[in-house]
């Protein structure tokens, strides 16, 4: 087993941690008689060896051949660390055949062909959980079809264990994909496509699965049969696989990659009544994925989705109610319905435990339904230690297929509902002068967009400027407010940005984000712009993070001219957030739009194209208020509301509000520059 093990150079060799001088004995332990020093060998050296994947690295090649013996022996290495063993393979080897070959260690590819007759011996293995693991590796390795197919076909006509059965057929459709196939291509396609009328519903699922990256329509064409296996409920077999290795959502979600693009199909066959809880679930996870991407797909999956709001099961009923709050406006015709939830208390089975009438009312907030408001006040009161909205929001890319249910933070809940504020306010005022101060932040951030419809807490808020734990969200709400004050207010103000400037090691001029904060908000409830642009002007033009403090230089409008020069040169900073706010910068201090607008057009060029970044957003309300001179600007960014893809970075609600945003901002921008938006751009008011 350990033939030459001591004549490679490990320590001259490179893992995900440095030098591969540990290698040696961590293999050594995997076949040593402690069980659990053992498992912790092979999880570590998945760790050096793969680590998150991206290259195939010196210490893999060199260790593969003892990887494969060690994962061959039963007699030596448990079954937990064979399989652990094997699956670090399966990722080492689909690596090597997915990143570029600049990547992937120049011994790796020989030393796999090498290795390869033994792992292929492993398929004949005793134990069907092996069988099923060689069966995946060999399935996305990157040796040929000459070289894997005859030891599958073999296997196949030999396997009599259901879940292997699965592994092998996808296995095989991977493998007779990678030429040359010495002729078994054809034998193998024509072996698969028979499967399409197999007995089994999963085998049928799996010759779909395995035929459908040469043939795109297959899955179309067999609509029926792929629901049929995936609501059936064989399908949990799939959670024995190595392939798949999940259950009903998982194969959900892997299924509809099958089905790319805006049709609705797929997802009203899962949305269709079924008695297991977890596909009906699933069935909405999936839905939301199509809802997040697709625009056009609302009107035909939203009645399915609304169907969902009483249903028997908890889960169920708040990931209905969850996506028609993601669906905001569109939603509109099922507000009764949502409004009958506003007392169902039943909780998800989550860390956080969500309760359906939490997000009935976010739904309610989302359509614009008053109805929401004495839940949103006893929400409120709760004070987010009570409830699922909390403190912070919470931010993540789009990933899959799957859509995940997720509430939005206290103060993204509150944001939209400025109409309301009277009704609000009062319990956000106590909650101001209580003892909650993690809530001070996004409760600030909420009343700062708010503007003067907010005016009625600056007492509150004068009481946390003086507290050095909560003046900087009050300053920013008093800003945004933009009310008169008080002396008081430009005195505590005045004496922030004098301590920054004496904390300050260049001495002179106060920096940093809690000068240029009170600088600012000094400058908006009424100070003299003199020590505003002391403060911001340096700071936005050659500080080191320059992007905040432009977006408040910019409001000091003409009094920024001196800086003109300074701006010019940042519109062309390479990071868009720079770029962005340095144009409107310039225009607000200069009215230069022959510099501004094509910049900020330029940080937007993709839009149309269907890509969407959160400087964008910015940039098209940029150009809205420098208005008609940024027609130009408009005519090139209207063609974005046509795309049927949501424009959005974002998963969760974020995709479709993100959508909404930026949309409003273009059709906004259009309106008051006069250019003629699209013919779709106003017809898609009610599809979400």
């Amino acid at each position: 087993m350990w033939e030459g093990l001591e004549s490679i150079d490990w320590a001259g060799l490179q893992h995900n941690y440095g030098s591969a001088a540990d290698v040696p004995g961590l293999l050594r332990r995997c076949a040593g008689p402690d069980r659990e020093d053992a498992w912790e060998a092979a999880g570590d050296l998945d760790n050096l060896l793969f680590h998150q994947g991206g290259w195939v690295c010196s210490a893999a090649s060199a260790a593969l051949p003892y990887l494969v013996r060690l994962a061959a022996r039963p007699d030596v290495v448990a079954r937990r660390e064979r399989l652990e063993l094997l699956d670090l393979l399966t990722r080492l080897s689909g690596e090597a055949a997915l990143v570029a070959e600049t990547q992937v260690d120049p011994a790796w590819g020989a030393a796999w062909e090498r290795a390869l007759p033994e792992v292929l011996g492993q398929l004949s293995d005793p134990d069907p959980a092996i069988r099923r693991t060689v069966a995946d590796l060999l399935g996305g390795c990157g040796s040929s079809g000459a070289r894997t197919l005859p030891a599958l076909l073999t296997r196949w006509e030999a396997e009599e264990d259901p879940a292997t059965r699965l592994d092998l057929v996808i296995a095989l459709g991977h493998a007779a994909r990678r030429e040359p196939t010495a002729g078994l291509s054809t034998r193998t396609t024509a072996l698969l496509r028979g499967l399409l009328d197999a007995p089994e519903p999963q085998l049928r699922l799996a010759a779909v699965h395995a035929l459908a990256p040469d043939d795109p329509g297959l899955a179309g064409r067999h609509l029926g049969l792929v629901l049929d296996a995936v609501r059936d409920p064989g399908v949990e077999l799939w959670r024995q696989t190595s392939t798949a290795d999940c259950g009903v959502q998982g194969v959900q979600g892997w299924t509809a990659g099958l089905f790319p693009g805006a049709s609705p199909a797929y997802v009203l066959g899962l949305l269709a009544e079924h008695p297991d809880p977890e596909q009906r679930t699933g069935a909405l996870g999936q839905a939301g994925g199509l809802l997040s991407r697709w625009r056009s797909a609302v009107p035909a999956v939203l009645p399915a989705v609304a169907a969902r709001l009483d249903d028997p099961d908890t889960e169920v009923r708040y990931r209905s109610v969850e996506l028609l709050a993601c669906l905001g406006s569109a939603a509109a015709d099922h507000a009764d319905a949502v409004a009958a939830l506003l007392d169902d208390t039943a909780t998800r089975s989550t860390r956080a435990g969500e309760a359906v009438r939490e997000a009935a009312a976010w739904a309610l907030a989302r359509i614009g339904d008053p109805r929401c408001v004495p839940a949103v006040v006893d929400l409120v009161t709760a004070g987010g230690r009570a409830t699922a909205f909390g403190a912070a929001g919470v931010h993540h890319a789009r990933f899959g297929t799957h859509h995940d249910p997720q509430l939005p933070g206290i103060h993204e809940l509150l944001a939209p509902l400025r109409e309301h504020a009277d009704a609000l306010l009062p319990s956000i005022r106590a909650h101001l002068r209580g003892s909650a101060p993690t809530l001070a932040r996004p409760l600030c951030e909420v009343l700062a967009g708010w503007g003067p419809a907010a005016a009625p807490a600056v007492p509150e808020l004068l009481g946390l400027l003086a507290d050095d734990a909560t003046w900087a969200p009050a300053a920013t709400a008093l800003a945004g407010i933009r009310q008169p004050a008080g002396e008081e207010a430009l005195t505590l103000l005045r004496a922030r940005t004098t301590a920054a400037a004496r904390s300050n090691a260049a001495g002179a001029t106060a920096t940093g984000a809690d000068a240029e904060l009170a600088a600012w908000a000094c400058w908006r409830l009424g100070g003299e712009p003199g020590p505003a642009l002391a403060v911001l002007g340096p700071a936005a033009t050659d500080g080191r993070f320059v992007g905040p403090a432009l977006r408040k230089l910019a409001d000091l409008g003409p009094h920024a001219a001196p800086y003109r020069d300074r701006l010019r040169a940042l519109v062309a900073d390479p990071y868009d957030w720079v770029s962005v706010e340095a144009a409107h910068a310039l225009w607000a201090a200069t009215g230069d739009t022959d510099t501004a607008v094509p910049a900020l057009l330029d940080a937007c060029r993709r839009l149309p194209a269907g890509t969407y970044y959160p400087a964008m957003l910015q940039a098209v309300r940029h150009l809205t208020r420098i208005g008609p001179a940024a027609r130009p600007a408009a005519a090139v960014l209207a063609e974005a509301l046509t795309r049927d893809e949501r424009l959005s970075t974002s998963g969760a609600w974020r995709a479709f509000v993100d959508d909404e945003a930026i949309r409003a901002a273009v059709t906004e921008l259009c309106r008051v520059t006069a250019a003629t938006p699209p013919p779709a751009a106003a017809s898609d008011a009610r599809t979400g």
